[in-house]
Order: structure tokens, then sequence, then C-alpha cells
């Protein structure tokens, strides 16, 4: 590992003023996908700024009826938590469908979010990548992409999210709050929040540099039947292959999205509006424009099969 510095901030301004002081800084929470990263020398951060003392634990209701949910709660209070579980169930189903107990009491509400996205060769750095070392080029073109995105991908990435709980925020229309180191704060609705690579793939997310996640905030409940359903190689802990999350209504109308199939959730609105027609309308909207591998070009039929599942689940 690379030799690096660390302090523990005090508060969240302070945090900010860390990361923006000293170049090639990163935040630290509880550190479940930066700490492998480090080790793989993938991430090799000059200086560590650590955020769990800071007071953003919390949940609370907010002011319209929705939830507010400090960045640094952890997956199992959230999963547990009883309006989480009574009134937007699909969240609380996606976070237990994610991980270990252990990795879920360490890992936050914003780092969880944070996840790299994966593929086998940004872990391998004997092998060009673009998203390590922009202008590289992409190994997976043309080499093992069963497990890669198959839409919304470019030329110079295939790499596909690997998150549950971000494909529930997806579903649920939640917004991330963050904070920048002149202590402004804005509001970024989560279907902007993970970009699409296009030409610069090493760019994740729509946070500026040093800008720090406080709270995720959920609207109103929706009602309706919560499912999140996850297809993976063994039962066991593992990423997602295929995953589904949706929030269903009696009268067969409701919302979508899949995850692992694409560099962040895959929620199109406007093949919600397909839903009463079946699973196949759904899917064949959703992927409309899908550039899959010849290896996994089955990952468009298994969601329709998921999506499938999911409906009969709902008329149950």
């Amino acid at each position: 590992m690379i030799p690096f510095t660390y302090e523990r901030a005090k508060s969240p301004a302070e945090a900010v003023k860390a990361i923006a002081s000293t170049p090639g800084a990163k935040f630290i929470a509880g550190g479940t996908n930066l700490l492998d990263l480090m080790k793989f020398q993938i991430e090799t951060p000059t200086h560590l700024v650590d955020i769990r003392g800071l007071p953003l634990t919390t949940i609370e209701d907010s002011a319209d009826g929705g939830l507010r949910i400090g960045a640094l709660v952890t997956n199992t209070d959230l999963a547990s938590h009883p309006r989480v579980k009574r009134e937007y169930a699909v969240l609380s189903r996606a976070i237990v469908a994610g991980a270990t107990g252990q990795l879920r009491n360490k890992a936050s509400t914003g780092g969880n979010l944070l996840q790299r996205n994966r593929c086998p060769y940004f872990y391998n750095t004997d092998m060009p990548c673009n998203k390590r070392v922009p202008g590289s080029g992409c190994s997976a073109m043309g080499g093992v992409s069963r497990s890669l995105a198959v839409i919304g991908t470019s030329e110079g990435c295939i790499a596909q999210n690997p998150g549950d709980m971000a494909v529930a925020l997806t579903v649920l229309d939640a917004t991330v709050e963050t904070m920048d180191a002149a202590g402004r704060t804005r509001s970024i609705p989560i279907a902007d929040f993970h970009r699409l690579p296009g030409n610069t793939p090493e760019v994740e997310f729509a946070l500026e540099p040093g800008e720090l996640i406080t709270a995720v905030t959920l609207p109103p409940p929706l009602g309706g039947s919560h499912h999140y359903h996850k297809v993976r190689d063994r039962a066991s802990y593992a990423f997602a292959i295929v995953s589904v999350a949706a929030v269903l209504q009696k009268d067969g109308t409701g919302r979508v999205a899949f995850g692992s199939v694409a560099p962040r959730p895959w929620r199109v609105k406007a093949a919600e509006a397909a839903l009463p027609k079946g699973p196949a309308a759904v899917v064949s909207a959703a992927f409309e424009g899908a550039t899959p591998t010849k290896d996994n070009a089955f990952k468009i039929p298994l969601a329709e099969r998921t999506l499938a599942l999911v409906v009969a689940e709902r008329r149950v």
C-alpha cells in the first residue's frame, strides 16, 4: 500500500476544507470499497479524511412526509428502520440483498452510492483500462464481458454499476444532498447522480472534487407493493448479474429500475408506461438501443424473466 496521511474531521465544513486543501485527498467512512481499491493500488489517495464521527447518522421525517437519511447511516440501520421497512420496503430489501451482515454494519449510505463500477479489467492493473488510466484503452472490448453492461455504454467503457441500494433509490426518486468546500449545498436527483461513461469513463459521479454527500432524501411513500429481485451466480454474497427494483400498483401501473445492466441504475420512465402490457413490452422499451456483447446478451431476456417474476409475485 502506498503511504498516506490521515485525519479525523470534526464537522462537515472541516471535512470538505481538508479535502480542498490537500491534493489527492479522499473521504473515508466505512471504507468497504475504498480500502479494497487502495490495496490493489487502483485508488492511491495521499491523505484520508475520516468522516465517521460527523453528525450525519440520523434518519428523520421530512416536512413533506418523506424521509431524510444521513450520509453516515449504516446499511444495517437503514434496512431495519421501521418506516423504511413499512413504507419504502424496496429499499430495505435491496440493502439486505446487497452484502453480508458484517459489510452492512460498516457500509454507509453515502459510501454505498459511491461504489466504483465493476469490471475485471478495472481491478487488474496489468491490463489497460480507461477508467484507471484515461486514454489507455478498454480491455473488456473483445475480452471477458459476461457480467458487464449491455446498455448506456460507450466505446471507452462497458463496466456496470454493481449496486443494489442505488437501484432501489432510483425507483423511489431519491435526492442526494451535498456540501462543497465553500459551504454551498445542493440537491442532485438520483437519476443524475451516476454518470454514463461517454468519453470520460473515469468520471462516474456528478460530484465536484471535494464535494461531500451529507444526506439522501426520499419523497413521500408511493404505496403499492415493493419488490427487489437479484439474480446472481450463487446464493451467498455476490454482485447481481441482473436485478429488478419495482413498486407496483393494483391498477397495473408502477415503477421499475434494473441493476447491473448499465453503468448506472437503469430506469426508463417511458418504458414504465408499458407495464400494463407485460414485462416483454417494458424490457423492449427499456433496452432499446442496447449494445450487448456475445457474452452478455443473455442479460436482456434475463431482465424480462426477472421482471415477470416480480409481476407474478404482485398478483399472488
